[in-house]
């Protein structure tokens, strides 16, 4: 029998998660990245209201609501993790096996960090607009995502369309309301106007906007000042964005970083003169001190490219890599976004 007082406990958890939950059911409905980690959180509440009577329910109630592993960090550690999801570790490639990459068990163990199911990313993202704008950098991320939300029949058809030169592509996935954008943007300005312009018309904003640029500017203009500026530009141009929108919350915004450049691989002479790792270390620099990351107060978190990349190795061009690198570009985006969203609570 179940004893008064954990009737009461049990009637406490209800009024606990039904209520708030209907009430803020309407609004968080526009952005189901919100809604999803909202349910997370008023979970963990209601596990700690019948934790002294029903001490194995916490964990219950993790694993229902959370795809991704069965314990989330708390929300005083939330921050310190951020820090640390770009602190991958790289097996070799083997005749039997492709090189792979994973957080060390530690660290995974203590801050929650997964790598994500076709079903887990599918509820994350369940009714969210993804749009992802760039070079061939954010192209190679897009694929990374079609590949994991798709099926492979699905995603393979999807590769030609995607991979058509210098332009746009558009993927949904119906059954969960998902739609992916890609924009092809290899300049800065073209960011900019994205932001100031394009976005200000539409309907509504993305719930995860992901922008990078850097290496046409590298190979045109070759000015890491110039750079700068135009860093400068789009970090107000998206701000601007966050301000301006009507209904919160603002968009999770991530800035795709400089891949490692390998310089004798590059395949032309120009790349091979413009683009080596004096310039390359003068454009990071910009990204660091123009305040467009959210560690220096900016509104983009970093997806740091360079460093996975340096790890990795697997490039056949000295620029592109291979697909795995992607693969954990997207990962370590979907734990921020896990962990930005119970921030947002």
């Amino acid at each position: 029998m179940v004893s008064a007082g954990a009737q009461v406990g049990v009637f406490a958890a209800c009024v606990v998660l039904f209520v708030p939950m209907g009430l803020a059911g309407w609004h968080l409905s526009r952005n189901k990245v919100l809604f999803f980690s909202g349910a997370l959180f008023v979970s963990l509440a209601v596990g700690v209201h019948l934790s002294p009577y029903l001490p194995s329910l916490p964990h219950l109630l993790i694993a229902s609501f959370h795809p991704l592993h069965p314990a989330s960090p708390s929300s005083s550690s939330s921050a310190s993790c951020l820090s640390f999801l770009h602190r991958v570790t790289w097996s070799p490639a083997s005749p039997a096996t492709a090189r792979a990459w994973s957080w060390p068990p530690s660290l995974a163990s203590t801050c929650g960090f997964a790598r994500l199911t076709r079903h887990d990313a599918s509820t994350l993202l369940n009714g969210s607009w993804i749009m992802v704008a760039g070079d061939s950098q954010a192209r190679l991320l897009v694929l990374a995502l079609l590949r994991l939300l798709l099926d492979p029949a699905a995603a393979a058809a999807a590769e030609p369309d995607l991979f058509r030169r210098h332009s746009d592509y558009h993927a949904a996935v119906p059954a969960r309301g998902i739609s992916v954008d890609f924009i092809w943007a290899p300049f800065e300005a073209n960011l900019t106007r994205l932001l100031r312009e394009d976005l200000r018309l539409a309907p509504r904003a993305p719930d995860v906007l992901v922008l990078g640029s850097g290496l046409w500017h590298m190979l045109h203009a070759t000015d890491a000042s110039r750079y700068g500026d135009a860093l400068a530009a789009i970090a107000d141009a998206a701000n601007s964005l966050r301000s301006s929108l009507p209904v919160p919350p603002p968009p999770h915004m991530f800035w795709l970083g400089l891949p490692h450049l390998v310089n004798p691989m590059l395949n032309t002479e120009a790349k091979r003169a413009r683009m080596n790792s004096t310039v390359l270390q003068a454009y990071d620099r910009e990204v660091d001190e123009r305040c467009i990351l959210r560690r220096d107060g900016g509104p983009f978190r970093l997806l740091d490219v360079g460093k996975l990349t340096r790890g990795c190795e697997c490039t056949p061009d000295g620029m592109h890599y291979d697909g795995v690198v992607y693969d954990a570009v997207m990962h370590i985006m979907f734990n921020a976004l896990v962990i930005e969203s119970q921030q947002r609570i």
